[in-house]
């Protein structure tokens, strides 16, 4: 080999040597944007989505959507796969609505009381349902500390709630958000007062907002902050729903909004303050996850199950082994009353085993 050969070689192998490392430059230059992190985004069409991206994905459990949870980390797994599916659509209000009195065993049991007679009767107290309730915010809460803490808020119905939770969650880095009260005036005293002239439940809701204590400290009604992403409505009632109308016509449909054992379906058309509200909460907050007593003088002892996207389901939990799905619908629709008595009239059941089922006991025993 000449010398001349050798240089025309090595000349041409480095030429070859640039153009590999020209063509690795240019494909790494359509990668890198799509690794980019969500939150450079500042479209609020895409909020939701950003939001969603940040709580993972969990593709297995989306497609188990109609089965029945086995335990309370089931429920809790499945509830969690549903808010993603729905983020990933763009669902910016929601309603979430676990068993009255669930123990998802957040809070550690110090007190070891004596048992009140209520509590062996099986039915729970209101500092047994105030616990379930906290502690529901607060999985919810450490789900969506990804989006940033002072970017959460968790709004309970009163201040005692709320300063019981901050006790609570104190010192507790999943716990990090913004905790607020929909009233923040303190509990009134018994006086001699005169009784007002009754008036519609819609007006007495009404009045009771203009007259709200927590006016006098902040300078107007409830309002959410600024900054805030994801709201967390912690077991309102017909009266909080209100200010759950005024927060999402306020702050639009880029704000998440999220009801957790807001109980929507116990209301009647009657206790909703309008025909709008009663459509905001009844249409637009997509019942994204739902395990919950179905109507007992209809389908006594049954339950009624949803996970988005997926269908809803009517089952049955015996006293033992697991519980038995009886209707699946064939659309997103929420069975009715009727629907939920002919499927449970077609069962065959023993006089025995209808005779021993108490409902509160089968819904709570679900996470048994």
């Amino acid at each position: 080999m000449t010398a001349e050969t050798f240089q025309k070689r090595t000349a041409l192998l480095l030429v070859l040597v640039l153009v590999l490392v020209l063509v690795l430059q240019v494909s790494s230059a359509f990668v890198l944007p799509t690794q980019q992190h969500p939150s450079i985004s500042t479209s609020s069409n895409t909020c939701l989505g950003m939001i969603g991206n940040l709580l993972g994905n969990d593709n297995k459990s989306q497609q188990q959507g109609a089965n029945l949870p086995r335990d309370v980390k089931d429920a809790v797994s499945k509830c969690r796969a549903a808010v993603q599916e729905a983020l990933q659509n763009k669902c910016s209000r929601m309603d979430v609505e676990m068993p009255v009195g669930a123990k998802f065993g957040v809070e550690k049991t110090t007190n070891k009381s004596k048992r009140t007679a209520a509590q062996d009767d099986g039915a729970p107290t209101q500092s047994m349902l105030d616990q379930s309730d906290r502690e529901l915010a607060r999985l919810f809460v450490e789900m969506f500390q990804p989006v940033g803490a002072e970017n959460i808020a968790v709004i309970f119905n009163t201040a005692n709630l709320a300063e019981l939770a901050k006790k609570k969650w104190k010192n507790d880095y999943g716990a990090d958000s913004r905790v607020l009260a929909i009233d923040n005036k303190k509990p009134k005293t018994k006086s001699g007062k005169k009784k007002k002239k009754s008036m519609g439940f819609a007006a007495k809701l009404a009045k009771e907002v203009e007259d709200d204590g927590s006016n006098k400290s902040s300078g107007g009604p409830f309002e959410l902050p600024g900054n805030i992403e994801v709201a967390l409505f912690v077991a309102p009632g017909p009266k909080e729903l209100m200010q759950v109308e005024k927060v999402c016509t306020t702050v639009g449909m880029g704000t998440l909004v999220v009801l957790l054992n807001a109980r929507l379906s116990m209301l009647q058309q009657d206790q909703f303050a309008s025909e709008q509200a009663e459509t905001l909460f009844t249409k637009e907050f997509e019942p994204v996850f739902c395990l919950a007593a179905a109507p007992q003088q209809e389908a006594p002892g049954c339950l009624l199950y949803r996970s988005y996207p997926g269908p809803w389901v009517l089952a049955r939990k015996p006293k033992v082994g697991p519980p038995k799905p009886i209707l699946t619908a064939t659309q997103s629709d929420k069975p009715t009353p009727e629907q939920c008595q002919e499927a449970y009239e077609s069962l065959e059941l023993g006089d025995v085993e209808k005779g021993i089922e108490n409902v509160l006991e089968n819904v709570a025993g679900w996470f048994n």
